[in-house]
This record gives C-alpha cells, sequence and structure tokens, in this order.
C-alpha cells in the first residue's frame, strides 16, 4: 500500500499541474487510507503537503506575470488567519468522542473526514459542470467588493483548517466572479493563497502528535516531481477534457469515503 501511496502522490502534483486545482481534494485519503495515518493527524500533514506544492506550482505563474498581488493579499489575509485559528484552538477543542446519534459514536476523526467527503463531493460538481461561456470577464476593470471577498477568504480558511484541503474550487470562482480576474491569473494567484494559508495554517498546529519530518518530506517531494511532469504534460494534454472526468472520480471517492465512515467502521 505504501508504494502505491506514493504513486498517489505523484499523482497529486500531476492533477495540479495539469488541471490547476483538485490534487489537494487526494492527499487527505491517500494519507488515511493507504498510509493508514489518523485523520487529524493526515488534515495537518495535507496541510503542509499542500502548501508546498502549490508554492513551487505558483513560481511559474510569478514569472509570467499571473499573480495578482493585491488581490492574493485581500482575500489571503482572512483566509490565512482563520486556518491558522482553526488549527490552533478549533480542531484542539473538538472532543474525540463527540456523541452517540441512534447507537453511533461519532468520534473526532469520523467527524473531520465526513466533512472531507463533503468538500469532495462539492468540489466535484464545481469540475463536472461545464463551465459558462466568456461574458467578457477577462477584459472587466477590477473592483473588490471587499465583505464578500473577506468573508469567502473567512470560510475557506476554516474549511482549510478542518479537512486540510486547498480549496482551490472555491478560492477561483470567487477571484473570477468577485475581483475579476482572468482565469489563468486567477490559478496562479489562487496558488500564492493556498501556498500561505496552508503553510500558516500548519505552523498553527496544536502539538497533538510529533510531526515525522523524514515522511513528510519523502511525499512532498513524490508530489512536487509530479507538478513538473503536470506542467510538462498541460503543453501536450487538454486539462480542460480531463477535469470532468476527474471531477466523478472525486465524487465516487467522496461518496465512498462518507459510507465507509457512516456504515462500515
Amino acid at each position: 500500500m505504501e508504494y502505491i501511496g506514493y504513486l498517489c502522490s505523484i499523482l497529486i502534483g500531476i492533477t495540479l499541474g495539469l488541471i490547476g486545482g483538485g490534487g489537494s481534494i487526494l492527499t487527505v485519503p491517500v494519507l488515511v487510507y493507504l498510509f493508514y495515518i489518523n485523520p487529524v493527524i493526515a488534515t495537518s500533514y495535507s496541510l503542509f503537503i499542500v502548501g508546498l506544492t502549490s508554492a513551487v506550482g505558483s513560481f511559474s505563474y510569478f514569472n509570467k506575470g499571473l499573480v495578482n498581488i493585491k488581490t492574493a493579499i485581500v482575500f489571503g489575509i482572512p483566509s490565512i488567519v482563520a486556518v491558522f485559528m482553526t488549527r490552533a484552538y478549533i480542531v484542539p477543542a473538538i472532543p474525540n468522542e463527540i456523541g452517540t446519534i441512534a447507537g453511533f459514536l461519532l468520534t473526532k476523526s469520523i467527524l473531520l473526514m465526513v466533512l472531507f467527503a463533503m468538500l469532495m463531493i462539492a468540489a466535484s460538481y464545481s469540475m463536472i459542470k461545464k463551465d459558462a461561456p466568456k461574458t467578457g470577464h477577462d477584459e472587466a476593470v477590477q473592483k473588490f467588493n471587499y465583505p464578500i471577498i473577506l468573508l469567502e477568504g473567512a470560510v475557506v480558511g476554516v474549511l482549510t483548517g478542518l479537512v486540510g484541503a486547498g480549496g482551490g474550487f472555491l478560492i477561483i470562482p470567487a477571484l473570477v466572479i468577485l475581483s475579476k480576474l482572468p482565469m489563468k491569473e486567477a490559478v496562479g494567484t489562487s496558488l500564492v493563497i493556498i501556498a500561505a494559508k496552508s503553510l500558516i495554517g500548519f505552523t498553527g498546529e496544536g502539538g497533538e502528535a510529533m510531526i515525522d519530518w523524514e515522511f513528510l518530506g519523502i511525499i512532498s517531494s513524490f508530489a512536487i516531481m509530479g507538478i513538473f511532469l503536470g506542467t510538462y504534460l498541460s503543453k501536450k494534454i487538454d486539462g480542460a477534457k480531463l477535469k470532468p472526468a476527474f471531477g466523478w472520480f472525486v465524487l465516487v471517492m467522496g461518496i465512498y469515503i462518507m459510507a465507509k465512515e457512516i456504515f462500515f467502521q
């Protein structure tokens, strides 16, 4: 299972490089079901892996001038604060045994995995649905809706802190619709936001377990290798055509995780 886990770690990076997002949604399931890591620890490890991989992936966008610094700051600050506070205070405050519902013992680990499954199902919808025809957003003058952007940033930060996923499927539409960014610039800016909030969120970890830095380094290296491979393949393969197929895969995985955690413990 370890070798399959390493291959899936490469796939995480390939997906990020090929379709511009979605890869981080695989990180927690890979850590939990292939490396048998506790879900609470897995969400913490995922923040580091996703953050480091996104940081490496954002370099090419920086070089091409496809990162909007102002937007990254406006959206990123509430998101960074929210993810840090979530990891430092909210996650540690959740009891290991939350309660019993109709004879079913709801634990902290089950709750986090069910939340993650719900996020996967939501993410799959954004990947499967066809993109709306362009309506001139690319040429629109950038105008910030500050209250909505700040709220969206905070919500994404809390979700990232709870389940350890980057949330690119939420950030990119927000940047396109609320900040009027062109799609490529939204992707580059999103990677910077994801990198900053994930890595800073990781530093807010409450110290529930010792961090296995060697393991984190190995998995992160495979994911970074994958993002370089995905970026190379994106020049030869249209990632947009693969996005719906990956969306269906994420949907099936989300349903499987929810069923496994609730019915097959």
